[in-house]
């Protein structure tokens, strides 16, 4: 070889040794990088790209990187930023257009508080409302419609349980719906509370669309407006991405809008929404999209098998312990939803399913078992989202057939002051069994259903690590064996939850080549005390290497 060329050619090498420059660095921190290779570091750099190119230490990084813009974290605590892998951002951004009715310790006080709300509105509009329930009252009854005709004999009012399945209307409300309430016909998917034959003015899963389809739907510009202020709540809390259960077509086109726009701070992965329009587009785009930017995909469809357990439509496989009679309702009929996994499993879409009570999620791995047959060892990562009541026969299957629990800490410390009154106390030894599926390596995806429960992610956090209330209510945690590690929980807002989005070669963990989104804390949840773990605020939140929400500006900015 000519000395030219040789020297060209050692040239060429030395430049692809050398490490690219860093357009920030940040320093003096305390990095849980929850990589297991690297668990600790106090410095990180990362290029124009938004990927790092480091992890470890402030000396050697600023050896490095000498030209780089630098941040001092000041102490910090840093870790991967945190992923709700299951939550519903329209409906966060919605409700804060709606009255506010979660906590309430009674009838009485939701009444004042619709009449203060409904003071705000036009005459002739809606009076729709979010969060009741029952539970909270002393009667621990469900409402009427006579509650609230009193208050309101003309105006239409909708309000929707604190678990969305099932709703509250008065008689105005209920006489929008396109067919009589009244008789002893039920809708499919659904249940209509009647006395006699008369409707009650509850209704319950499928039933509420027969009035919620009367209610003018958002328009585009009212669509945006609300996902901005879910985002808005979600950065705050530290959320770098979301798992978003259930979108529509129509409103998947504003979200798309939005990130070609650049107006998404996080990274949000959408799941269609049923066996409709949204899921016939994610066939015809070969089983999955995302938008250039990393900001926006959709590579999932969201089925329901059941209801919930507040409103006693969790699906079980003997009565409600407090409601002889009752099993709860398959929202989906067996058979169509057989034809859903089907339809999604032939085009390559990752299948994420709603399963509360224990013959929901049993009916639920049945059909995945036949569907997926032989490609039940392949890496399809199909979910089942809640598994909250489950037959201990079934959790082992779960690890058989390689799906992921997408589970919420929150729910097991809501539902726990009467959860053995629905269930009964054999029941509960499969209720909220983190520790059992994790035994059978079940991956456990962790997020909040928000706004069900809060957007906030150290209240998750907490909730999994103590199974105890914000009081530290029962002593030594509710079910104390399912407790989770302090580690388990961030993997589970991590981790776990990058996987059950095939994004963990891009995110849940701080490693070269991975995404720069962390998060700054004001303390360490790792060393805490446990109480304190709700209480932890995020300083600042960052995606893709750039501040998308500080608290000492309290303001945030996308991209």
């Amino acid at each position: 070889m000519p000395m030219s060329i040789r020297r060209i050619a050692a040239t060429v090498l030395a430049m692809a040794v050398l490490p690219l420059q860093a357009a920030t660095l940040l320093i003096n921190a305390h990095v849980h990088t929850l990589d297991p290779d690297k668990p600790e570091a106090s410095a990180l750099a990362w290029g124009d790209d938004g990927r790092l190119l480091a992890v470890g230490s402030a000396n050697e990084l600023q050896a490095q990187y000498r030209d780089a813009k630098q941040v001092d974290a000041r102490g910090a605590t840093v870790i991967p930023g945190l992923i709700d892998a299951h939550g519903h951002l329209l409906s966060l951004g919605t409700i804060r257009s709606q009255a506010d009715l979660v906590g309430a310790r009674s009838k009485a006080e939701v009444l004042k508080r619709l009449q203060a709300w409904a003071a705000k509105l036009p005459k002739d509009a809606w009076l729709v409302g979010h969060g009741w329930d029952q539970n909270l009252w002393p009667e621990k009854h469900f409402p009427s419609a006579a509650d609230l005709d009193a208050a309101f004999p003309d105006r239409p009012v909708y309000l929707e349980r604190i678990d969305g399945h099932a709703s509250w209307a008065n008689t105005a409300a209920m006489k929008q719906a396109k067919k009589s309430l009244d008789g002893d016909w039920q809708p499919d998917g659904g249940r209509i509370l009647r006395v006699g034959q008369r409707a009650s003015g509850v209704l319950v899963d499928g039933a509420q669309a027969l009035v919620g389809d009367a209610i003018p739907p958002l328009t585009p510009a009212q669509t945006r407006e609300a996902y901005q202020r879910a985002f808005k709540e979600a950065v705050a809390a530290g959320l770098t991405g979301v798992h978003d259960a259930g979108v529509s077509l129509e409103d998947f086109k504003v979200l798309q809008q939005m990130a070609k726009n650049g107006e998404i701070p996080l990274r949000l992965y959408e799941m269609a929404d049923g066996n409709h329009a949204a899921l016939d587009w994610l066939c015809a785009q070969g089983g999955q999209w995302a938008d250039p930017n990393g900001r926006l995909r959709m590579h999932t469809v969201k089925l329901y098998m059941d209801g919930a357990l507040g409103s006693r439509g969790a699906a079980l496989l003997t009565d409600y312990s407090d409601d002889h009679g009752n099993r709860g309702i398959f929202v989906t009929s067996p058979e169509d939803y057989r034809v859903a996994v089907e339809k999604a499993h032939g085009c390559k879409v990752q299948v994420a399913t709603h399963a509360i009570g224990d013959r929901g999620n049993r009916t639920v791995l049945d059909i995945y078992q036949a569907v997926l047959g032989k490609d039940a060892d392949t890496d399809h990562r199909w979910r089942v989202e809640h598994a909250q009541i489950v037959a201990l026969d079934d959790i082992p299957r779960f690890g058989k057939l390689r799906l992921i629990a997408s589970m919420q800490p929150t729910h097991a410390t809501s539902d726990m002051p009467w959860a053995e009154q629905r269930l009964g106390a054999t029941r509960l030894k499969g209720a909220y069994a983190w520790q059992r599926f994790l035994h059978e390596r079940v991956p456990l995806a962790f997020g909040s259903d928000f706004p069900v429960e809060s957007v906030n992610p150290m209240l998750g956090l907490y909730a999994a690590i103590t199974r105890q209330d914000l009081a530290g209510q029962p002593p030594g945690g509710w079910l104390p064996d399912q407790k989770v590690s302090r580690i388990q929980a961030l993997v589970g807002f991590t981790r776990a939850a990058a996987y059950a989005s095939f994004m963990d070669h891009e995110v849940g963990m701080l490693k070269a080549g991975m995404r720069a989104d962390f998060v700054m804390l004001d303390a360490d949840p790792l060393t805490i005390e446990p109480r304190q773990i709700a209480d932890l605020k995020p300083l600042s939140t960052w995606v893709d290497g750039k501040a998308v929400y500080r608290a000492d500006e309290k303001a945030n900015t996308a991209r």
